[in-house]
């Protein structure tokens, strides 16, 4: 069963072409996440690799700065490894964030909001005093 995609994707010369491109880019991405610093690996993939040229993409223009100024260093790494890059270019392209999930506002306990209705109480009259007082109530 395990092999069922493996022989689909290489009963058939562009799915093997295909198949054989992702695995390329994997392998790149690999060498990318130990080149690059930790704290930015997370925030860049490889998006391409044509002619000696690797293609990064970045979630943000501050890390793209950053690994412009070591694509120097990167592809040296890469050159040791084996792989013919001259040139790394470096894209911005946002990566949304992924939906999380809403955490539920969890109700005031009946002390904290009595807490609360007496420390309103001991302010001024003011738009401070009248949201707290709000948030005693239904809290």
């Amino acid at each position: 069963m395990p092999y069922l995609l493996h022989d689909l994707l290489t009963s058939n010369r562009e799915l093997r072409q295909f198949a054989d491109k992702a695995k390329r880019l994997a392998a790149l991405q690999r060498l990318l996440e130990q080149a690059v610093p930790p704290a930015m690996a997370r925030y860049c993939r490889v998006a391409a690799f044509e002619r000696h040229t690797l293609t990064v993409a970045c979630d943000n223009g501050a890390v793209a700065a950053k690994l412009r100024q070591l694509s120097t260093e990167i592809a040296a790494q890469f050159q040791a490894r084996g792989h013919e890059i001259t040139v790394i270019q470096v894209r911005v392209q946002v990566n949304l964030p992924r939906k999380t999930a809403l955490h539920r506002a969890r109700p005031l306990s009946p002390s904290g909001k009595k807490q609360l209705t007496q420390f309103a109480a001991s302010l001024p009259d003011s738009p401070l005093r009248a949201a707290l007082e709000r948030l005693g109530k239904k809290g």
